[in-house]
């Protein structure tokens, strides 16, 4: 039985389908066939890429063969995080969907809110004989979260349009006209092992709330990863220490929310271990009252009296650079006010057989700082010995004054909701800006509705807002004619 049972059915109907097939990042190849599908299914022109990308054409409809063509564009893949304790397999398993009041939300995961609606959308306009549109070219690319890899892949010569309306934003009565662009950096710091003896402690950061590490950068809350770091430190210098296991966050372009590291040491000193835990968390918990305010940092004893820890050496340039590497909010914009103009996410901390492997996502919306910064990260990272390569570099998307596209959307918003729209440039990064790169003369605008707290397990998806934009995307494409 259907939980979403609201209007516009059509829409709701297709998203609650995408819902119940696993599509997180790196893992598409189910939903890149449903879409393939959905074409077969409806007589309609698709390709599908070698890397999963789909491609599905569509005629105009009566009266708009002389309209440009509009190209819809979304992505498939979402941020798999969950509530500690949640048992579910991304890998085999849908979401379980619930809604209260104007909410849709999945169980103690996240939604998949972005992008899944846009999918929704798009196959309901392609569903439709009713809805009067140009001809359309609806893109649905792969692994948008983790580098916009299918953007970067897409062959864009088989499209013809100029003119294209990503659904990618969170929030509604917004037209997104530029972005920023973005790096991914890894970090690998190689390690060798020496036995230990002693007791081992569990060191936990968890209670943070975490976001996008785009567009929530600038609410300045507490990475995981870096107050990890911060009580490793605190903890050497008081008792030496040694560390078994270290680890914290899943992608890099979520701001992590728990982190931990198994660390021994002798238990004469578990009294001030316990202390300087106790601490610190006063410290954190006033530090983050207002943006984390259920931070919890602790540490429980382990039954192991014997294992094995990361050489000294090693575990002191692991210190280092959590206690050094940028992170947060580096530069704000002194041209759009409120605008982050460069930033750094700490994302991913995790130990491996002979190595702690890092990532980093680094963006900016200018070129030369997205490169000052990631150079800075490699300097501070290689002087330590460790290897740094870059993955995933997608170019910024600048702002077109003189856009047609924009000038429609403005003048239908304006006709519907009866106020101008909020036009402005973020912080995260789009397709639009890889998409623009490979079609020359390209028009852009990104919208979608009101959507909180995504790549967190409360992410939750406004109904009436999903309705609204809906009825605004129609309205825009029945004035293209």
């Amino acid at each position: 039985m259907s939980v979403l049972n609201f209007e516009p059915k059509e829409v709701f109907s297709y998203f609650e389908e995408i819902c119940s097939i696993p599509h997180g990042s790196s893992h598409t190849k189910q939903i890149s066939d449903y879409l393939v599908s959905f074409a077969e299914k409806f007589n309609l022109t698709y390709v599908q890429e070698e890397c999963g990308n789909v491609i599905i054409w569509k005629e105009a409809t009566s009266g708009y063969e002389n309209s440009p063509t509009v190209i819809l564009q979304g992505h498939m893949d979402m941020v798999c995080e969950k509530e500690a304790g949640v048992s579910i397999d991304f890998l085999k398993e849908g979401l379980i969907l619930e809604t209260e009041g104007d909410f849709v939300f999945a169980q103690g995961t996240t939604l998949g809110g972005d992008d899944g609606i846009a999918i929704a959308y798009a196959l309901a306009i392609l569903a439709s004989n009713e809805i009067p549109h140009p001809a359309l070219e609806v893109v649905f690319t792969v692994d948008e979260e983790i580098g916009m890899l299918g953007a970067n892949a897409l062959d864009a010569s088989v499209l013809k349009g100029k003119m294209l309306i990503n659904i990618d934003s969170e929030e509604e009565g917004i037209l997104t006209t530029s972005c920023a662009g973005g790096v991914i950096g890894e970090i690998t710091l190689p390690f060798s092992w020496q036995p230990v003896e002693g007791i081992s402690y569990e060191l936990i950061v968890e209670g943070l709330q975490g976001g996008h590490s785009g567009v929530e950068i600038q609410k300045e809350r507490a990475n995981s990863n870096i107050v990890l770091g911060r009580v490793l430190y605190e903890i050497s210098k008081e008792v030496g220490y040694g560390i078994e296991v270290i680890s914290g966050g899943l992608k890099d372009n979520a701001i992590p929310r728990a982190s931990r590291a198994v660390i021994w040491l002798d238990e004469e000193n578990e009294e001030m271990l316990k202390s300087t835990v106790d601490n610190f968390r006063k410290t954190i918990k006033n530090e983050y009252r207002a943006s984390d305010p259920e931070v919890v940092v602790k540490v429980a004893k382990r039954e192991e009296n014997q294992g094995r820890m990361i050489h000294p050496r090693e575990k002191e340039f692991l210190l280092y650079i959590l206690r050094n590497i940028p992170n947060g909010v580096q530069k704000m914009s002194m041209e759009i006010a409120g605008l982050v103009e460069t930033s750094c996410n700490l994302g991913i901390l995790k130990t491996c057989e002979e190595s702690i492997q890092m990532e980093v996502s680094i963006r900016s919306s200018v070129e030369s700082e997205k490169r000052e910064l990631s150079d800075r990260i490699r300097y501070l990272t290689e002087f330590l010995g460790c290897d740094y390569e870059e993955k995933g570099d997608y170019a910024g998307w600048e702002y077109n004054p003189n856009s047609k596209l924009q000038k429609i959307m403005i003048e239908v918003f304006e006709k519907m909701y009866e106020r101008k729209p909020e036009v402005e440039a973020i912080h995260a990064g789009l397709e639009c800006g890889i998409l623009s790169a490979k079609i020359p003369g390209l028009e852009c605008i990104s919208i979608g509705p009101d959507i909180f707290d995504i790549h967190t397990p409360k992410e939750r998806l406004s109904i009436s807002s999903s309705q609204r934009v809906w009825e605004y995307l129609l309205e825009v494409l029945k004035q293209m004619k």
